[in-house]
């Protein structure tokens, strides 16, 4: 939408709100704090009164609810439905007015328990996945710089796995506000990062364990975790591991320091997590779990909010080696993106290459979980 546009809508949305005032409903306030009732759940200082945003709008995710906005001085009550818009003003201080209104929106969880099904349609142009050897001169030198053997220990592989984990979450901050450095390996990428004082962002993080894996013969990829809605640019780049004990991928995540298991304690992959997710089994998080050691990864927030959103579809580079990602004039990067069968990106061809400062990104596109998640 360009800014006329936008200019635009503002306009009719403030004419239209000017010819309703008195129609609407009004309560009053003397304080910016609101409580709100939903689900039969009273939440405390829930809403501030914000008189400059034209509408404020407050989104609930419980279907077919009775919602009640009480302020210091007076309350007002609807029955939201899914489709209905409930518009109403808040007079502040007898003076200011705040229109306000409440709308009903899928939570993530709803979104990605509706999304469609894969499919077991093959596609034989695309490649397979592969995993750079231990072997290679620049993982040999990350092995040895960050004396990588004695960090993963000499425990079982899941353990070892782990280990690392733990290590790069506590070695490197994570920091989503800036972008990662223009050389996006992890030699380089963690000595910037201590010379600049600073983090990486989720990306950065997932690539620097990836190569740590790769240097000690460990096959893992790092996958984009994307939303549905395309107007959302916020995502979760995580890593998938491969445990040779097990004989399969468990998921890994540096940002949080998370791992997930199922009410065995048996360590789950980002294919079991969001089939468990969608059909509403046990998932649970490791209880060491946290942001840059502020805040724990709750399940509920974690889980079923954050990640719900981000287990839609995915993205992930097809060859898992040593500076995958770094910018360098005629190089080609391919990728495979795994979408579910309702998914919008599936009406564009299965193709789709995209140029950036003389890098080519090269996507293929599936709707074959078995392909995405193949064991190497």
């Amino acid at each position: 939408m360009n800014i006329k546009i936008q200019l635009l809508a503002a306009l009719l949305f403030l004419t239209s709100f000017s010819f309703a005032q008195n129609k609407l409903p009004l309560i009053y306030a003397n304080s910016v704090s609101v409580d709100i009732l939903e689900g039969g759940k009273l939440k405390k200082e829930a809403w501030v009164i914000s008189p400059d945003v034209k509408p404020d709008i407050y989104i609930t995710e419980i279907p077919n609810n009775k919602i009640t906005f009480y302020t210091d001085i007076d309350s007002i009550s609807f029955n939201v439905t899914t489709n209905g818009v409930y518009d109403f003003i808040i007079v502040l201080n007898q003076k200011d007015s705040a229109y306000t209104q409440i709308k009903y929106h899928d939570s993530n969880l709803a979104v990605l328990k509706n999304s469609g099904s894969y499919s077991n349609k093959l596609y034989p142009n695309i490649p397979p996945f592969t995993y750079l050897d231990s072997s290679d001169s620049n993982l040999k030198s990350l092995r040895k710089a960050f004396n990588l053997d004695s960090i993963a220990g000499t425990g079982n592989d899941a353990n070892r796995i782990i280990n690392l984990m733990h290590w790069i979450h506590y070695l490197v901050p994570h920091d989503g506000q800036h972008e990662n450095p223009l050389v996006k390996n992890a030699l380089n990428m963690v000595k910037e990062c201590k010379t600049g004082n600073r983090g990486l962002n989720c990306r950065g993080l997932a690539t620097v364990l990836n190569e740590c894996y790769l240097s000690l013969g460990i096959k893992s990829r790092f996958v984009t975790c994307m939303p549905k809605d395309t107007n959302d640019t916020e995502c979760h780049v995580i890593n998938m591991v491969f445990v040779n004990d097990l004989n399969k991928w468990i998921w890994i995540d540096p940002t949080n320091d998370a791992y997930i298991m199922n009410e065995n304690g048996e360590l789950l992959s980002i294919q079991e997590v969001r089939e468990r997710i969608i059909s509403g089994k046990t998932v649970i998080v490791n209880p060491d779990a946290n942001w840059n050691r502020r805040g724990t990864a709750v399940k509920e927030e974690y889980l079923f909010n954050y990640m719900a959103k981000n287990l839609y579809w995915f993205d992930c580079p097809i060859n898992s080696k040593f500076d995958t990602e770094t910018r360098v004039e005629g190089k080609k990067i391919n990728y495979i993106r795994l979408f579910p069968e309702d998914c919008f990106i599936q009406k564009k061809p299965l193709q789709e290459t995209i140029a950036e400062k003389g890098t080519i990104f090269y996507s293929y596109k599936t709707t074959n979980a078995d392909l995405f998640w193949a064991k190497p």
